[in-house]
């Protein structure tokens, strides 16, 4: 079973859910850390680094012997991440998708593709916990790819939990594609309901089953609860505005870990996703 935790903002407390929630199922996990520009998992977790692997995308690179300048390359790409004006086209490595498609459209063949770095995948050890990361490198613009590679370390005999980038953009679509459940956690403001609009409307696109997690409640007012009533969204739990919470999270401590009254409610929410995928 794949269970993503996402949010459509960031500070929400997501990666708090997700690594409480890998810990409250007390059997072999996996954590996929995806939010690739800034992963904090390991924070947490603590775990023992077991791998780590570089991460490429295929580029073109021009020749110029046999390159006339034709500019097919440069009108095929919808990213304008290869341009020619009548010569020998110019690449924009950080704008590649890595498609393949000037090479293939390139009539004197004077495209070939070279192996760009995006950045790495970093294996960890934690208890029962496997944590899979990834970590773009510092300018690069091509988050998805890289989730992409994170997600293909899937061990799919056991369950799996994707950590996923706050937000709806693309590396957030690229997160949830194939999980069997969305966790989406939002506290309860102004800006938490709005931004949960938005996610809820995502997942709801993707036509994937999931449920909400209202964070630090009590701190604000109840209209993401009337909005989820409104709406008929399960509200999975509602984690407490604790002061004790707030202290073991910034000290690296797990919540369940530290205060087993909570690991209680992130076990509950794992067999409400379990009952409602069934």
């Amino acid at each position: 079973m794949i269970i993503a935790v996402a949010s459509g903002k960031g500070g929400t407390g997501k990666t708090t859910i997700a690594v409480n929630l890998a810990y409250a199922l007390d059997r072999e996990v996996q954590l996929l850390d995806c939010d690739v520009e800034e992963p904090n998992a390991q924070l947490f977790l603590n775990g023992a680094l077991l791998s780590t692997e570089e991460v490429t995308i295929p580029i073109p690179q021009i020749d110029a012997s046999l390159c006339n300048g034709c500019g097919e390359c440069s009108r095929f790409c919808e990213y304008n991440a290869i341009v020619s004006y009548g010569t020998m086209p110019l690449v924009f490595a950080d704008m590649c998708h890595g498609c393949g498609g000037c090479m293939k459209v390139c009539p004197p063949q004077a495209i070939r593709e070279v192996d760009y770095r995006i950045g790495v995948i970093e294996t960890f050890s934690a208890g029962k916990i496997t944590l899979i990361q990834g970590n773009l490198d510092i300018g690069a613009a091509m988050a998805p790819p890289l989730i992409r590679a994170v997600k293909r370390k899937t061990d799919n005999r056991i369950p799996i939990l994707l950590d996923a980038p706050p937000g709806t953009s693309c590396p957030v679509i690229t997160t949830l594609r194939g999980a069997d459940f969305v966790t989406l956690v939002t506290e309860p403001t102004p800006f938490g309901l709005n931004d949960l609009i938005l996610a809820v409307e995502t997942v709801r696109e993707m036509d994937l089953p999931f449920g909400v997690i209202i964070n630090r409640s009590g701190s604000g007012d109840a209209r993401v609860n009337f909005y989820c009533a409104d709406e008929n969204i399960p509200i999975l739990a509602e984690i407490p505005d604790d002061r004790k919470i707030a202290e073991a999270y910034s000290r690296g401590e797990l919540i369940g870990k530290v205060f087993p009254e909570y690991r209680l409610i992130f076990e509950k929410i794992i067999n409400d996703i379990t009952t409602r995928s069934d």
